[in-house]
Order: structure tokens, then C-alpha cells, then sequence
């Protein structure tokens, strides 16, 4: 115990040890101590002493505590002391290296590496990654810390997860391969993050950020273990953008887990894992006292935003991700932090760049950011508030290139934006109340700041990419240069600044200028002869180019030697010979003149030999370390790297060449014109194929469905002729045999038909009881037939009477009487009326002569008598009237009746014609019957017949037969009667 004593810091017995040899005994007494209560002080002395002695203690104790590891597991005190000084002597801790420092002075010989002249802080580094190399010279020990995690107790898991983490940072590849191929190595480490003592989630975080290092397995695995769900939970417990350190731990773990890993940036989007990010951007009014934490967190978001819609990444991947960001509406939350006051600048510069790629290339998108306004008075574009800061020479410098990345961004395969940029210049949309993106971009072009004159070139260069139209368009813009002087086209105005020397020497850095000016007239005259054409119009333009590239300029003007040749180079290539003295012909010959045509290709050649042009070609994003570097564009680099072989090639040949060439062209399109008709008739064909195919395919449709039905159809009749068979068989047998032999025989012989005797009589009984169901139907159909005769005479004689009949004639005949009568006596009254009328006017001419006021008596008798004439004719002709209504009454009854006996006879009928159907029916089942019974008595005879030959006595029963068939012939020639 004085030993411990001594260690611990107690008084000394004697001569203090020095550190080595107490180290000794310490890793002596781990390693044959049997009491555990000695190994684990001797482990807590080792971990005292391991962080002042870490040579020695790596060098003489590591085996032991591993040792310790593995046999001591179940006593979790000692475990945590032995990672504990594991971790002390692996860790490169800068602290800690400045008190080894300082103690290894003072032990001075008893260091028997230090190497004075070494810098102590590569020494130290080199101790921690050669320890860590021996610990992991062996997996199993990498397996057995794996194994530690699973502990749940604090004191064995935490130093585990912080030893883990350290080796991982001295010697990541290595560990990474032998944590993969552990079992359930990763997920070990991924269950840290569900641990509730937040020590160890985020000790767990740092662990998996070491990890996930540039190691896609592992990236794929940790994703799959639901990492994005859990690291996005825990930024959202943890106050998302506002949160803390933990926060900006998982934002570099999900940065480490997405970048360059199409596989998890997919299983991102499919997650829907992009809508939880839109709740990180909202930033409220008073945008004022932002922390550095917050910075840090919010950069780290929106570097995740980029990393899903990196230009780097598949187009498909980048366009599904804009979709989602737009449709959720993080595209739109990203324009509101971009329009926002208050926005620390680097947060603004790099919420820019994030808006630049989440539009870049995606119609939609564009558009909205087109419609995206400044919270202005009056509201302005943020097109034009973003320009406006680019050519503001005030601005921070990663600010401007930010800018210019977002408008080579939204005109990047967008030839609506294209066109509303470049009508912003044309005279007939100028609106002189305000400012439009064009005349940004002139006042850039041509202001005093170099750097403004580069970007408003490559802006207006981007605004003519890939876009026919607008480079046409653009040389009908006018410039007024001063008062009393008339306009000049933009064209003109930039070639004179470039031949205009003394003007471009007072301009701060004139090679960034000359650059940028010759980079857009490269773009708009490429790909188009009507601005070749214009080019060359200006007679200046040609010798000053030759002039540029002739002479011999120092170091920095043979980039712009170089943009010189291939803009000639151009005028070349994409020359469509309009102007007679600047034909390609002539061109070339200048070339060769003045310039020489090899030292024409070698000043092409500077281009793509200079340094940044390499930098500038690797991605769209403009990023340089200074002003005075930027002097390529990215989409530029493509376009010389598509010129330059064919420019060269067109300087090269001569004019027999270009003959032969274009002879070549010729034959070449007229072999186009054959293949593209032949090509049609092909189509045409296979259109005539696939229609044909597809006939094929249905008439091969129907074929299989008939034979199907075929074949179910043959099934049937196969099936209908079993039970036909099996029919005749059943009513094969005879059911009268009684004798012992008979039987035997016929039990033989049903044996031999495959059928029973009991099965023989019971279809004996069906036969009989079909016999008596149609003698049945033979009785019912004579009763009906007999009604059917009773109806039809009744309704004949109904029809007569009512018709023809005696009684219905004399009714007839006495009602034409009558009619006759009444006509008479009618005739007789009109004639009686009319006498009448003639006496009363006879009689009052009598009177009127005489003078008299009587008339005479006779004449009065006669009167009376013909009114009472009258009167009773009257009478007599309503009482014939009466008569003749109710004789009409009746024949109308008659009618009626004689209507309904004739429609029921024509229901009898109806019925008599289908029992005779049920009747036919019955006989040719009787027929079929019959048929069978032929056929097996024929089959029972010579059945019989074998028997007898095989020598076994058969009693004949043919009389019993003849006299069934004598029943049935009896039956049959009763139905014939009955018929």
C-alpha cells in the first residue's frame, strides 16, 4: 500500500521511482493481480499517469488494458478507467501536448524518442496515430470497442464513444473498413442517437461525422438506419436555426451523408424529407441581432439545400428536387430571406447562390423568380435589385459574383428569359421612368469599374446563349453616346471600346475589361452570319484584330491575343461570304499574310493553356480568390472548347479543300434528303408492321378463344357421349333374370359393362317411370286437344250467330224496317207541315179579302185534323227512334263478345301448339330410348353369344323381349291415332 501510496500523492518511504519503472510495476500488477479490487487501482493509477507519461504508458500498458477489456466486462468501474487512459494516450489534444512538452523537458533523459529538432506538435501527432495504428493492428480489438457501446452504463459508454471518435480522426480509412465489415458495427454506433443523455447523443454525432467521411458504403448504411429522420428530429428538438452546437452537428453529419451519394440524396426526396426543411427558413421581420451560432446553422442548411440540387449531381435527380422545393414552397421561403432587411451578408451571399441552383435550369422555377418583386417603393423585380447591386462597385466582392451566379442561373436554358432581358434593350420597350435589367447592364458594360465591365458582359452574354433570336434581336439596340452626334448600335460601341487604346488604358485593370468585352462578342457573333456580317461591316474591326494578334505583348495581354484569334477565328468559321472583301477566302489569305497561320493556332492556343481557364471550366458557380482572377466564364470554356479545333481546321484549308468540302456538304445533305425519305418509308413501314402486329396479335387472340371454346366444346361432347354410353349400358340389362346361373351370368355380364344389377334396376325403374310421365302428357294433350275442338265449334257457332245467324238477320231486317217506316212517316210529316203552311196562308188571304176577322170553320176542321195527324206521327217516330238505338246497343254487345271468344281462341291455340312440342319432345326421347334398348340387346345377344361359345348355359328371354317391344309398338301406334 506505501506503493499506492507513493503514486497517489502521499508522503514517499524512500527514493522516489522514476515515471517509467512505476509504470512497470503498475502494468505488472494488471497483468498477476487475481483480486480485482488490485487491477482496478492499478487501471485508475495507469489513467493518473497517463496523460504525463504518455509514451510510456502506450508503449508498456495498452496491451494490458485491452487484456482488460476482454476479461474484466462484467465490472464496469474497471472498464471505464482502461478506455479512459486509452483515450489519453491516443488523443492529440493541443492542451495536453503543451503539458507533455513541459514535463518531457523536465524528465529530459528518460524520453527516449524525443528528437529536439522534430517540431513538438508533428511529434505528438505522429504518437497519436502510431498508437492508434497498434491498437488496430488487430480488428478483434476495433470489434471488442464496438462491443463496449452496447453497455448502457455512462462510464463504459461515453469513454468508448470519445475513444472510438479519436481513432477514427487518426486513422479514418483504415477504421472505416474494419467497422463495416464488424457485425452490426454501424448500428451500434447509430443507436447512440437514441440515447437520452445528451452527452453521449452528441459525443455520438461527432463519432458518426468521423464516420461517414467520404465512404459511400457506410453513407448508405447509416441513411438506411433512419438517420435523416433522427438527425431531423433532434434539429427540431433543438430550436431548428435557432438551436445550438448540436444542431450544426447534424447539419454536418446530413452534409457528410448527401454530398456526392445520389443514392441517399434520393432516398432523401422519397422520404419527403425536403418539406421538413422549409420551417428552417422562417425568419421573422425584426431580422436584427443574429448570433454566430445562428449564422453557422443557417449557412449549414442552405449548403444542404445545394447539395440536392448541385449542378454536379444527374440532371434528372436536380430536376425532381427543384420540383419538391418549389412545390412545399422552400423556393419561395428562400426569396423571402433573399428580399428581407437586416440578413447578415454572408447568409444573403449564400442564400444567392442557393436560389441560383434551385432555379438553374428549371422552366418553373425561373418563372416564379421572375415574378419574385422587391418590397420596394414602387415594388421593383429582383432581377433588377440583385443587378443593381452587381454593378455597385461598393458591394463585397463574393456578394457581386453571387448575383452574377444567380443571373447565369435563371437565363440558363431559359429562352423566355432570354427574351425579356434583351427586350428590356430594344427602343420600343424602354421605359424611361424606370430601370430595366438592360440598361443595368449597358450602364455596366461601359462604367469606369473593371470588374463591373466583366460581369455585364458575361450577364449579357448568358442573356445570348444557345439563342439565335436574341443575338439577332440585340443588333437592332441603339446607344446614344453624346449630344449631337447620332446613335451607334451596341456592337459598334464595344468594338470601339476595344480598338479605342488610350480610352481602355485609364480603366483600372483593362485586360478584365478587354476580356469581358471580347467573351460577349465571341458568344453573339458565334452560330450567327447576320452578326458575323455586321462584325465585319465596320471596316476597323478586321485590322485592329489582326493588329492585336501580330504583335508581341508581355505576359498579360496574350490572353486577349488569344480572344482576338478566335473572334477572327469566328469570323471565319461562321462566314457566309456576303461581303465581298471579307469572304473566308480573303480572311485567311489576311491571316496568312500578316499573322502567319502557325502563329495564328499557337496565340488560339493561349486560351485554353492559361490557369484559370482550367479553374473556371471545372463548374458554373464564378468563385475566385480575388477581383483582378476572374476572367473566365464557365459556359465561355465550353464554347472555345467547341471552336477551337474546327477554327483551326477552317484556317488550315485551302480553297480547293473548301470546295472539295463544300462539295462534300452538298453530297452529304443529299444523302441526308435520301436517308430522311428512306427513314420515312421505314416508319410508314413500321407503322404498316406494327399495325399488321398488332392484327396478327388479335386474330391470335381470337384463335385461342375459339379453340378454347373447341376445346370446352369437345369436352361437352365427349362428357355428353360418356353419359350416353353410360345410358346405354344402364338400360342394357335385363331385370327379369332369376335363376342362380342367370343371375351369375349376368352378373358376369355387368360385370363386364362395368354396371351392378342393383344400379341395372333401378335405371329399369326411370324407364318405367318415363313411361308413365308421357302416357301422362299423351292423356293431358288429348284433353286439351279435345277442349281445343269444344272451343272451336263453340267459337265457329258464336261467330256464325253473331255474323250470319237467323236471329241476328230478322233483327237486322226488322231494323231496316224501321228505318224505312220512319223515313216514310217523316216524308209524310214534311209533307202534312207543308199543306198546313198552305191553308194558313190560304186562309189568311180569305179573310184579308172578305174583310172579316173569323176564318171559315171548314178550314178550322181541317186544320185540327192535320195537327193531330201530326202529333201522332211525332210520337210514333221517338218511339221507332228508341227501338233502333237499343238494337244498336245490342249488335255492339254482339261485337264485344264475339272479340273475346276470339282471342281466346287464339290462347288455346297457342297452347295446343306447345304441348304438341312438348309431345314431339317426348317422342323422340322415346325415339332415343328406343334406339339405346336397340343397341343393348344387340350388345346383351352377342355378350350372350360368348357365353354360350365359352360353354355356359344362357336362358334365352327374346319372347320376354318381342313382347316389350310389342308394348312399345302398341304405344306408339296409339300416340299415332291420338295425333
Amino acid at each position: 500500500m506505501n506503493f499506492f501510496r507513493g503514486v497517489m500523492g502521499g508522503q514517499p518511504a524512500g527514493p522516489q521511482p522514476s515515471g517509467a519503472e512505476t509504470i512497470q510495476k503498475l502494468c505488472d500488477r494488471v497483468a498477476s493481480s487475481t483480486l480485482l479490487e488490485d487491477r482496478r487501482d492499478a487501471v485508475r493509477a495507469l489513467k493518473s499517469l497517463s496523460k504525463k507519461y504518455r509514451l510510456e504508458v502506450g508503449t508498456q500498458a495498452m496491451n494490458h488494458l485491452l487484456q482488460i477489456l476482454q476479461t474484466d466486462r462484467s465490472d464496469s468501474e474497471i472498464i471505464g478507467y482502461a478506455l479512459d487512459t486509452l483515450f489519453n494516450i491516443i488523443c492529440n489534444d493541443e492542451e495536453e501536448e503543451q503539458d507533455e512538452s513541459e514535463d518531457a523537458a523536465s524528465m529530459g533523459k528518460q524520453k527516449a524518442v524525443a528528437v529536439p529538432d522534430e517540431n513538438p506538435q508533428k511529434q505528438v501527432d505522429d504518437l497519436g496515430v502510431q498508437f492508434t495504428d497498434k491498437l488496430i493492428q488487430e480488428p478483434e480489438n476495433v470489434t471488442l470497442l464496438l462491443t463496449m457501446l452496447e453497455e448502457f452504463d455512462f462510464h463504459v459508454r461515453w469513454p468508448g464513444v470519445k475513444l472510438l471518435t479519436i481513432l477514427l480522426k487518426n486513422q479514418c480509412v483504415q477504421l472505416q473498413a474494419i467497422i463495416l465489415v464488424s457485425p452490426m458495427g454501424v448500428s451500434r454506433l447509430m443507436d447512440l442517437l437514441a440515447d437520452s443523455r445528451e452527452v453521449i447523443r452528441n459525443d455520438g454525432l461527432l463519432l458518426l461525422q468521423q464516420l461517414t467521411k467520404n465512404n459511400a458504403a457506410i453513407q448508405k448504411i447509416v441513411a438506411f438506419e433512419n438517420a435523416f429522420e433522427r438527425l431531423l428530429d433532434i434539429i427540431t428538438e433543438e430550436g431548428s436555426s435557432d438551436g445550438g452546437i448540436v444542431v450544426e452537428d447534424c447539419l454536418i453529419l446530413l452534409l457528410n451523408l448527401l454530398r456526392n451519394n445520389s443514392s441517399n440524396q434520393n432516398f432523401f426526396k422519397e422520404g419527403s424529407y425536403i418539406q421538413r426543411m422549409k420551417p428552417w427558413f422562417e425568419v421573422g421581420d425584426d431580422n436584427s441581432g443574429w448570433s454566430a451560432q445562428k449564422v453557422t446553422n443557417l449557412h449549414l442548411m442552405l449548403q444542404l439545400v445545394r447539395v440536392m440540387v448541385s449542378p454536379t449531381n444527374s440532371p434528372g435527380a436536380t430536376a425532381s428536387c427543384q420540383k419538391s422545393m418549389f412545390q412545399c414552397g422552400l423556393l419561395q421561403q428562400l426569396c423571402t430571406i433573399l428580399m428581407a432587411t437586416g440578413v447578415p451578408a454572408d447568409i444573403l451571399t449564400e442564400t444567392i447562390n442557393t436560389v441560383s441552383e434551385v432555379i438553374r435550369g428549371s422552366q418553373v422555377n425561373q418563372d416564379f423568380f421572375a415574378s419574385v418583386n422587391a418590397p420596394s417603393n414602387p415594388p421593383r423585380p429582383a432581377i433588377v435589385v440583385l443587378l443593381m447591386s452587381m454593378v455597385n462597385e461598393r458591394q463585397p466582392f463574393v456578394l457581386r459574383c453571387a448575383v452574377l451566379y444567380c443571373f447565369q442561373c435563371f437565363l440558363y436554358r431559359n429562352q423566355k428569359g432570354q427574351g425579356e432581358i434583351v427586350a428590356t434593350l430594344l427602343p420600343s420597350t424602354i421605359d424611361a421612368n424606370s430601370i430595366s435589367a438592360g440598361q443595368l447592364l449597358c450602364g455596366g458594360l461601359f462604367s469606369a469599374d473593371s470588374l463591373s465591365n466583366w460581369c455585364a458582359a458575361v450577364a449579357l452574354a448568358h442573356a445570348l446563349q444557345d439563342n439565335l433570336t436574341q443575338k439577332e434581336q440585340l443588333l437592332r439596340v441603339q446607344l446614344a453616346t453624346s449630344l449631337g452626334k447620332p446613335p451607334v448600335s451596341l456592337l459598334q460601341q464595344c468594338t470601339n471600346i476595344l480598338s479605342q487604346g488610350d480610352k481602355v488604358n485609364r480603366r483600372g485593370s483593362k485586360v478584365q475589361t478587354r476580356v469581358g468585352l471580347l467573351m460577349l462578342l465571341c458568344t453573339w457573333i458565334s452560330n450567327c452570319p447576320i452578326a458575323v456580317t455586321h462584325f465585319l461591316h465596320n471596316q476597323e474591326n478586321v485590322p485592329f484584330l489582326t493588329g492585336q494578334i501580330s504583335e508581341n505583348l508581355g505576359e498579360d495581354e496574350r490572353l486577349v491575343q488569344g480572344l482576338c484569334a478566335l473572334l477572327l477565328g469566328i469570323c471565319i468559321y461562321h462566314n457566309d461570304n456576303s461581303l465581298e472583301n471579307y469572304t473566308k477566302e480573303k480572311l485567311k489569305q489576311l491571316i496568312e499574310k500578316r499573322i502567319g497561320k502557325e502563329n495564328f493556332v499557337e496565340k488560339l492556343s493561349f486560351i485554353t493553356k492559361h490557369e484559370l481557364y482550367s479553374r473556371a471550366a471545372q463548374k458554373p458557380q464564378p468563385v475566385f480568390p480575388s477581383p483582378e482572377q476572374m476572367l473566365f466564364d464557365h459556359e465561355f470554356t465550353k464554347l472555345v472548347k467547341d471552336l477551337e479545333g474546327v477554327i483551326t481546321k477552317a484556317v488550315h484549308k485551302s480553297s480547293e479543300e473548301e470546295k472539295k468540302e463544300e462539295e462534300t456538304k452538298k453530297t452529304i445533305e443529299q444523302h441526308d434528303s435520301i436517308v430522311t425519305q428512306y427513314k420515312e418509308l421505314i416508319r410508314e413501314q413500321d407503322s404498316q408492321l406494327q399495325e399488321l402486329r398488332e392484327q396478327v396479335s388479335s386474330m391470335s387472340s381470337q384463335k385461342e378463344l375459339m379453340q378454347s371454346s373447341l376445346a370446352q366444346q369437345l369436352s361437352q361432347i365427349q362428357q355428353h357421349k360418356d353419359q350416353y354410353n353410360l345410358l346405354k349400358l344402364k338400360l342394357g340389362k335385363d331385370s327379369q333374370s332369376q335363376a342362380g346361373s342367370q343371375a351369375g351370368s349376368q352378373a358376369d355380364g355387368a360385370q363386364v359393362n362395368g354396371l351392378q344389377t342393383e344400379e341395372l334396376s333401378q335405371l329399369r325403374e326411370e324407364v318405367e317411370e318415363l313411361r308413365r310421365q308421357q302416357a301422362t302428357l299423351h292423356s293431358q294433350l288429348g284433353e286439351k286437344d279435345t277442349l281445343i275442338t269444344t272451343l272451336r265449334s263453340g267459337s265457329s257457332q258464336e261467330a256464325g250467330d253473331a255474323t250470319g245467324g237467323p236471329d241476328n238477320t230478322d233483327m237486322t231486317q226488322e231494323l231496316e224496317a224501321r228505318r224505312s217506316q220512319i223515313q216514310s212517316q217523316q216524308a209524310e210529316i214534311s209533307q202534312l207541315q207543308t199543306e198546313r203552311t198552305e191553308l194558313l196562308r190560304r186562309a189568311e188571304a180569305k179573310s184579308s179579302e172578305a174583310g172579316v176577322a173569323g176564318g171559315s170553320s171548314e178550314d178550322s176542321a181541317l186544320l185540327a185534323d192535320l195537327e193531330g195527324r201530326l202529333a201522332t206521327q211525332t210520337s210514333e217516330t221517338d218511339r221507332l227512334k228508341a227501338e233502333v238505338k237499343g238494337l244498336t246497343e245490342g249488335q255492339a254487345g254482339m261485337e264485344q263478345q264475339l272479340a273475346s271468344a276470339t282471342s281466346t281462341v287464339a290462347i288455346l291455340q297457342a297452347e295446343k301448339a306447345k304441348l304438341q312440342g312438348e309431345l314431339q319432345e317426348s317422342k323422340k326421347e322415346q325415339d332415343d330410348l328406343l334406339m339405346l334398348l336397340a343397341d343393348q340387346d344387340q350388345k346383351i345377344h352377342s355378350l350372350k353369344q360368348k357365353l354360350k361359345d365359352l360353354g355356359e348355359a344362357v336362358d334365352d328371354d327374346d319372347d320376354l323381349r318381342e313382347q316389350t317391344d310389342d308394348d312399345y309398338d302398341e304405344e306408339e301406334d296409339d300416340e299415332e291415332k291420338d295425333d
